[in-house]
């Protein structure tokens, strides 16, 4: 390290920061110190409000809810604005019959798909809330093996079940 060749001077180590009223501006002064000359603040006994915080299941359950809308494509239901649900036209016989799920248009949807495949997605999230319930070492043995079994039972129903609306959205892919 090279020695320094300079010091610095005494006046440098005393110099005071700036100051947020630090001003040559008469003007700006007057304004802060002439308004408070004549007017005082009033005493307010204001009391902050009591907020209890929300227990644990209840922001668990607004979580899952929001998660739930957001995955259901809540925000493009409402501004496109599709039907509930679709028809198509029967070739051989000419009767109208429901459809659930727009077929070949993956970025659209109809609202009962959305809210159908919105669900499957929250079932597979809950399945792996029991899995981690059935960990827990302070439960019965049968309470761990019901909440393993259902946790796995609802994680294999939502992948089943979203692979096949994929299939179903999406003819030949996946296959």
């Amino acid at each position: 390290m090279p020695p320094k060749s300079e010091t610095q001077p005494a006046a440098a180590a005393t110099v005071r920061p700036d100051h947020v009223y630090d001003s040559i501006d008469p003007i700006f002064h007057l304004l802060r110190i002439l308004p408070f000359s004549f007017l005082r603040p009033p005493r307010l006994r204001l009391k902050l409000p009591n907020l209890t915080l929300p227990s644990a299941m209840t922001v668990y359950s607004l979580i899952l809810l929001t998660y739930f809308m957001v995955v259901s494509g809540i925000v493009y239901d409402v501004i496109v604005e599709p039907p509930g649900i679709g028809s198509t036209q029967d070739r051989f016989t000419g009767s109208v019959r429901p459809v659930v799920f727009l077929p070949g248009r993956v970025n659209g949807q109809y609202i009962i798909e959305g809210l159908s495949s919105g669900f499957m997605f929250v079932l597979g999230g809950f399945g792996i809330v029991l899995l981690d319930l059935a960990l827990d070492k302070n439960r019965a043995k049968s309470v761990k093996v019901s909440f393993a079994s259902a946790g796995v039972a609802s994680i294999v129903i939502s992948y089943v079940m979203s692979m096949l609306f994929i299939r179903i959205k999406i003819p030949g892919y996946l296959g």
